[in-house]
């Protein structure tokens, strides 16, 4: 609801808010201190006023890996998590199509990769800005909203339109969420929609947005009929795979048997997770659908799926596996796959894991010409990839680690429990720096204001 979602709230209740949103304590740290943070991987900043610490991230692509694309589609699925492909969960065929995309020659999967951040805002933002958003939603800065574009050199969609790409964010929902009507014309989308203003006038919606079949059916259309002779950029956000999973899903084709084939441990037909288990499967035969339309109408388009964060899927009371708890790779990692007919499943060589601001690096080097300036904190998955963190998580070929709570465990698979660490986390130079630079900038927003 416009309306709603914005609605003046009174004076009390703001205050009882602000009292239970602290300040961040990352944010309660003293200028030098954060400096320091910084210079301990970035030794050449110095804090100057002006001195954009981003301005040390630049790179220069090695050269074009595939011929440039007409259309590039990201799309970000609300909740997918890297567990509906993991072999332990097998028996449970909810990413049915997707699974079908990603066994393709022309697809790479990245089966340990970690998102930006561990809710749906502080994700977004993160992938968008290529910064991390460290739980203070950047999307609701209005810093962010009147910054000057190069004062984030390392955002997503400004960087491609440097390749000629006109950029386009469609999400499911209204873009009052997360003041998307002011965050994403700030960070360099040319075009930016919302589901119901250009899906019929009643379309059935969830209380995120439009049901995800009619949203990408209704943009398949749009995008078709609105081609702009222009290589395209669209970044597709859906709403469907979220709680209360109350969608009419055997309307529309999908049911419990198609998800789950009963009996499986004490799972019954009609309970809350069979439920969630036809949700997950509804949402993955739209995506699949709208790839399979897209590729046909543009057969050179490269795809890139992922999710926006993990989600807890699967229900360790009722006895599908032989332990009763989540690992950390299920809590954490969210899903990753690349499609496009130049792609083969070694082209990333030895690297096995990535997270979210991987993807850009890793686009333009696939696609830019020799010796093109760009930006970004992270490197491409055509690096060897030994560690990946953010300011949340940790991992390494072996183990991954959660910082909040000072405890790491295998990276690998198990349907058995694993034993679980609690101890020194690993890597927390560079996680200091990451948090620092978002630090530095929220306290400098000149810094937004200038050009590098």
């Amino acid at each position: 609801d416009v309306f709603l979602g914005k609605a003046t709230v009174d004076d009390l209740v703001a205050l009882k808010i602000l009292w239970r949103n602290p300040v961040p304590e990352f944010m309660k740290k003293d200028e030098r201190s954060v400096l320091q943070d910084i210079q301990k991987i970035i030794p050449e900043f110095t804090g100057a006023a002006g001195e954009n610490p981003l301005t040390f991230c630049k790179r220069k692509a090695e050269g074009a890996r595939i011929k440039k694309p007409s259309h590039i589609f990201v799309i970000l699925e609300e909740s997918h998590c890297q567990l509906l492909y993991d072999h332990s969960y097998s028996l449970l065929d909810v990413a049915k199509y997707t699974k079908k995309l990603r066994a393709e020659n022309n697809a790479v999967v990245m089966n340990n990769f970690q998102p930006g951040g561990m809710i749906s805002q502080t994700s977004l933002s993160s992938f968008l800005l290529g910064i991390y958003d460290c739980d203070i939603e950047l999307n609701e800065n209005v810093d962010i909203w009147n910054c000057n574009l190069a004062g984030i050199p390392t955002n997503f969609a400004g960087q491609l339109k440097k390749l000629g790409y006109k950029t386009h964010f469609w999400y499911g929902g209204g873009l009052n969420w997360g003041s998307l009507v002011h965050f994403l014309p700030a960070v360099g989308f040319d075009v930016c929609a919302g589901g119901p203003e250009f899906c019929p006038a009643g379309s059935p919606q969830t209380w995120l947005g439009v049901y995800d079949h009619i949203f990408l059916n209704q943009l398949s259309k749009k995008i078709k009929a609105e081609a702009s002779g222009l290589p395209e950029l669209h970044f597709i956000y859906t709403t469907s795979n979220h709680g209360p999973y109350n969608i009419p899903y055997e309307d529309y084709g999908i049911h419990e048997q198609d998800a789950v084939q009963l009996p499986l441990g004490r799972l019954q037909t009609g309970d809350m997770d069979m439920r969630r288990f036809t949700g997950i499967l509804y949402a993955d035969r739209a995506v699949a659908d709208f790839v399979h339309d897209m590729r046909e109408a543009y057969p050179d388009s490269l795809f890139v799926l992922t999710g926006d964060h993990a989600s807890a899927v699967a229900p360790f009371d009722k006895g599908i596996l032989p332990r009763n708890d989540s690992l950390l790779r299920e809590r954490i990692l969210t899903s990753f796959s690349m499609h496009h007919p130049g792609l083969h499943s070694g082209i990333f060589g030895d690297t096995i894991l990535g997270e979210h601001l991987n993807i850009l690096p890793t686009l333009i080097e696939l696609i830019a010409p020799k010796g093109f300036e760009y930006y970004s904190l992270k490197g491409s998955l055509f690096d060897n990839i030994e560690h990946v963190v953010t300011p949340y998580s940790w991992m390494n070929r072996n183990c991954i680690g959660y910082y909040n709570d000072n405890i790491y465990q295998q990276l690998g698979e198990s349907s058995e429990n694993a034993d679980m660490v609690y101890g020194d986390m690993q890597y927390e130079d560079e996680r200091n720096m990451l948090i620092g630079i978002t630090n530095w900038l929220v306290k400098h927003p000149e810094l937004l204001k200038n050009s590098l």
